[in-house]
């Protein structure tokens, strides 16, 4: 007997309410909305209040996706959270949400920068296939700007907050993902990273000063990075699906800079419309991107049953991840009308 597939049944999300545009930061660096909306596509960003944490958010978009897929928390067999700005070092941010949702079941958490969600998402996917597991939340949350240096406006322009989160079961039909990639080369790892604050570099006087607890990137080399993996992934995982990419209803990228998805569509001779584009609005929101973007999509009715969007991240690691997913029955339903909980402080 065939594997069932993985189909997405809920979605929810939840970005913080306070929103930073390209006019605040110009009063914070030396930039500008035209110089940062030419050069990224980025609007604004929303960004953590007082009161938001990586866990309220996980949670709160969480119990909207279990909300839409009419499960509650003690329905779930698996708590799977992507993400790199935990709470705490220890313990792990998928613990916390466990305890938080009130649910009896065993929790993990991947790290894999702005790929993370994907790598999540593709983890939690085997569980469903080979039946270990039938409910399954899949959370991308970030709370970047914490690791944001908002006097280097090379980085500060480019990232916002959010999360967001799916719920998987077994499918019933063909629905669900259909094929993956996942990559890693570690070797260029050095081009986007906080450099101070971990084992290697522990938290000190000296990386205070040099503000090295900050995420430094090398633009340029991130930036051929990304446009090379964008265009190879969605090559590959089409491929393994049977498909081109022209053949995709829709497509996903990692939200990062739309100059990067123009030069892919370019590449690959397609046209903007087949993109799903939120950037403008959020900012890069690293391992909640592609999931946010994903709910949204559903949401405003870009996807329907039978449509098969091909979905790819690329980030720190540096890594890319890519899924092809043919969506069920599950979109063609009215999502619930339940309002985020709100982000929760743990003491």
């Amino acid at each position: 007997m065939a594997m069932p597939r993985a189909e997405i049944t809920g979605w929810g999300k939840y970005v913080p309410t306070k929103i930073l545009t390209n006019d605040d930061l110009a009063k914070m660096v030396d930039t500008s909305d035209e110089w940062i909306t030419a050069r990224t596509g980025i609007k604004e960003r929303h960004i953590r209040t007082e009161n938001d944490t990586t866990t309220g958010m996980a949670c709160a978009a969480a119990r909207d996706a279990l909300a839409v897929a009419g499960l509650t928390p003690s329905d779930l067999d698996l708590i799977v959270v992507a993400n790199s700005s935990p709470d705490y070092l220890l313990p792990a941010s998928a613990n916390l949400v466990q305890y938080e949702l009130g649910a009896n079941c065993p929790a993990l958490t991947v790290t894999a920068g702005c790929s993370g969600w994907v790598y999540a998402l593709v983890t939690a996917s085997q569980f469903i296939q080979t039946g270990a597991y039938k409910n399954i939340v899949v959370i991308g949350v970030e709370l970047i700007s914490y690791a944001i240096d908002y006097t280097d406006r090379s980085t500060c322009v480019l990232f916002g907050d959010a999360a967001a989160a799916v719920i998987l079961q077994p499918g019933l039909t063909e629905a669900g993902i259909m094929a993956f990639e996942l990559g890693s080369d570690g070797q260029h790892a050095h081009h986007l990273m906080v450099p101070g604050g971990g084992t290697r570099k522990p938290m000190s006087q000296e990386v205070v000063d040099k503000r090295e607890m900050y995420i430094r990137m090398n633009g340029q080399e991130v930036f051929k990075f990304a446009t090379r993996k964008l265009i190879t992934c969605l090559n590959n995982i089409a491929a393994s699906a049977g498909m081109s990419p022209a053949d995709f209803d829709l497509i996903i990228p990692h939200q990062a800079n739309l100059r990067i998805i123009e030069y892919a569509a370019d590449k690959l001779h397609l046209s903007m419309d087949k993109f799903f584009i939120n950037l403008h609005k959020y900012g890069n929101t690293s391992t909640a991107s592609i999931p946010l973007a994903l709910v949204e999509a559903i949401q405003e009715g870009r996807l329907k049953s039978g449509d098969v969007t091909g979905m790819v991240a690329f980030g720190s690691g540096l890594s890319w991840a890519g899924a092809v997913i043919k969506m069920g029955e599950a979109v063609n339903k009215i999502a619930a009308n339940t309002e985020p909980q709100g982000a929760v402080v743990l003491q």
